[in-house]
């Protein structure tokens, strides 16, 4: 059984990369340029770059299927209007690859991304693993050049020993292709080892961030990225496993989800040019409570950019 998707030509889609309901049942887009949507969501059904535990191919369904339960607010606490009001989203469905061949997600994921980013509209995208962070961000790059990126995560993912295909090497690969622009950018909720002399990102360690509260937290953000455009990586490990179980390589004392949300509510007034969530892996879920946080926080992006637009 195979589904094509008409901006990856060529491809097998996996079985289990096939799409249910749409991310908080936004209309489906096929043709980007007659779509007046400003948000495009896709998935990205792959974990064959995870080092841990497997099961983040199911995060896009997962994170789909859990945002339904948010579909019925209209005006959503804690903001004072309906997002519908002043922001257009529509879902894309799943990036195709043939299955054993990850050079052809790499491929696809890029075409994917750069289309739509040359028509003008903001990539969510939900994974998979973190590897597909590396290729969106290529793209993100050949339109607006190196970006800041701000990086939630447990690991620092810049680890230069992996292999080409590889969920802890994406931000090493990237700060070596020039496309991310280290001196703007910053990395929230690291609690593995890194030797800290000479690294090229600002670190706000998981104590650190539990210590100082969202709103310092935030004062560092910004006061570290400036004016520059920023892309937003979230890496669900980056919540300690109580809030968020499912997912591959979970490390004890992470954020809250109170104080992730918080922190994402918060990038009001940056330029964004692009989100991403990661490494969701339903089969080490309990009562889809990290499916449910994953797809809270893109739909708290998602508020932020029509925050902005009326700003």
């Amino acid at each position: 059984m195979t589904q094509s998707n008409p901006n990856s030509a060529n491809a097998d889609m996996p079985i289990y990369g096939s799409v249910g309901v749409t991310f908080m049942e936004f209309p489906v887009v096929q043709d980007l340029a007659s779509s007046d949507a400003e948000v495009i969501v896709s998935g990205v059904p792959f974990d064959m770059a995870t080092s841990g535990r497997a099961g983040a191919r199911s995060g896009p369904s997962g994170v789909r299927a859990a945002s339904v339960n948010m579909v019925w607010e209209g005006e959503r606490w804690p903001w004072s209007f309906a997002l519908d009001d002043h922001l257009k989203v529509a879902d894309i469905g799943n990036v195709t690859f043939k299955h054993g061949e990850p050079q052809t997600l790499v491929n696809n994921l890029e075409a994917n991304i750069l289309n739509i980013v040359k028509a003008g509209k903001n990539p969510l995208t939900i994974g998979g693993d973190h590897f597909i962070t590396l290729p969106i961000l290529r793209s993100v790059a050949k339109e607006h050049g190196p970006v800041a990126l701000i990086h939630f995560d447990a690991h620092t993912d810049t680890y230069s020993g992996g292999s080409k295909y590889d969920h802890g090497t994406f931000l090493h690969h990237a700060v070596e292709e020039g496309i991310v622009d280290t001196e703007h950018s910053i990395q929230i909720g690291i609690r593995t080892n890194f030797t800290r002399e000479g690294y090229p990102f600002e670190v706000l360690d998981g104590a650190w961030v539990g210590d100082h509260g969202p709103q310092a937290t935030l004062n560092e953000i910004k006061k570290r990225v400036g004016d520059k455009k920023v892309y937003v990586t979230f890496d669900i490990d980056c919540l300690d496993p109580a809030y968020a179980p499912g997912t591959g390589t979970p490390v004890a004392a992470g954020l809250t989800t109170d104080c992730a949300l918080k922190i994402i509510r918060g990038l009001q007034g940056l330029n964004l040019v692009g989100m991403d969530v990661v490494e969701v892996s339903p089969a080490y879920d309990h009562a889809e409570i990290t499916s449910l946080a994953a797809a809270t926080l893109a739909l708290e992006y998602l508020y932020v950019l029509a925050a902005n637009k009326q700003k």
